[in-house]
């Protein structure tokens, strides 16, 4: 079973799309910050990284930094509020294979998902 890292500060949007990948047979792990979400980098291979760029503490571009240094293959896919399009291009240089703007359409984060998972 694939496993997915989802990673935002908003519960409401990790309730969301955990309900959405259970639903298409994943394995999800949920993360509210940057530090829970290196923990579980550390402790299980994951097969995808749902990110959201804006976290207190540690913003995505910071924890995506971290993952590539660790697993430069693993797909980060980075989710982001409409207008923060220099971060987006920040994202995009580090590896970030596709970005969602909030709010984003669930049925695109899930159909890009299964193809990147399903590659």
């Amino acid at each position: 079973m694939k496993k997915i890292l989802i990673v935002d500060d908003q519960q409401g949007i990790r309730l969301l799309l955990n309900e959405v990948f259970k639903k298409e047979g994943y394995e999800t792990y949920l993360a509210a910050n940057g530090l829970e979400a290196l923990q579980y980098i550390d402790k299980i291979m994951m097969d995808c990284v749902l990110l959201d760029m804006k976290i207190p503490g540690m913003d995505g571009i910071e924890i995506l930094k971290r993952i590539n240094k660790q697993l430069p293959d693993l797909p980060v896919l980075m989710m982001t509020a409409y207008g923060e399009l220099d971060l987006i291009k920040e994202a995009e240089a580090l590896g970030a294979k596709h970005y969602f703007t909030k709010p984003f359409d669930i049925y695109e984060v899930r159909d890009v998902v299964n193809k990147i998972l399903k590659d």
